[in-house]
């Protein structure tokens, strides 16, 4: 399935709705997103409202925005988690690390 990604900035909070799925194959249009908006934001919310599924790639892209934005101090949000992702966050302890609602 396909990645779209619609994002809202404002200030230097930047809000990524993510619709369809990230994978293997999408997770590289994610991180192009985020690479060219990351050095003007210093919140990003990850909204997961319309997203399927998330794969091992995809966690690596959220992974590595969240090192990114704490080395400057700054935030990562993910919202509207289903339920088979929050899952997945648990098992892997990445719940503790992501702010999640």
């Amino acid at each position: 399935m396909e990645l779209q990604l619609e994002s809202k900035k404002e200030g230097n909070e930047l809000t990524i709705l993510l619709v369809g799925e990230v994978n293997t194959g999408t997770a590289p249009n994610l991180k192009e997103l985020i690479d060219s908006e990351i050095a003007d934001s210093n919140v990003i919310i990850f909204d997961f409202e319309k997203c399927d599924f998330v794969s091992s790639a995809g966690l690596r892209v959220l992974l590595a925005t969240y090192k990114t934005l704490k080395a400057k101090k700054g935030q990562m949000k993910l919202v509207n988690i289903g339920p088979n992702f929050k899952e997945v966050l648990n098992i892997t302890g990445l719940d503790k690390v992501f702010g999640c609602k």
